[in-house]
């Protein structure tokens, strides 16, 4: 089930980046798509029917909402602290727990927290999480660690665990 599943996105990755449906194209696609999954599919995650359950399509649009929002807002953020005159900064590297148990979960968070402008993913190490902030506005891991994880963490939860 696993291979099909590897053939099947990777078939339709090739159709929506080449956008040609011509019949050589579907061809080269399905031979690429299928030496994909030969060599890929041991990589692709165990359990293929949480990718079937609707409701987490539903979770994974209201994450990537919430990530765009954060996104922006830390644009500015970063945009204020540079243009300042004093530059308010006050860099540090926090330890956050994190609840998700899966690999893929963890990596999602932590790419996401990496991808919002002023946060920088250092290492996770057990269920903890290290974190370069570019202004710590907290001593307190239950305030920081809600600011950084927070809205990221219970939607990655709904959509992988």
């Amino acid at each position: 089930m696993r291979h099909v599943t590897v053939f099947i996105l990777s078939l339709i990755f090739w159709l929506l980046i080449t956008f040609r449906f011509t019949v050589p194209n579907i061809i080269v696609g399905s031979v690429a798509s299928l030496i994909c999954s030969l060599i890929f599919t041991r990589f692709f995650i165990k359990n293929v029917y949480k990718i079937l359950q609707p409701h987490r399509y539903y979770w994974f649009l209201i994450y990537l909402t919430v990530f765009i929002w954060e996104c922006i807002k830390a644009n500015f953020d970063v945009a204020y602290r540079v243009l300042h005159p004093a530059m308010p900064i006050r860099p540090g590297i926090v330890k956050v727990r994190m609840e998700l148990k899966s690999q893929l979960a963890r990596t999602l968070l932590a790419n996401s927290i990496t991808m919002t402008p002023g946060t920088i993913s250092v290492d996770i190490i057990g269920d903890e999480l290290f974190v370069h902030w570019i202004y710590v506005r907290s001593e307190d891991p239950e305030v920081y660690g809600r600011l950084i994880t927070g809205k990221f963490e219970k939607y990655i939860k709904r959509i992988i665990e």
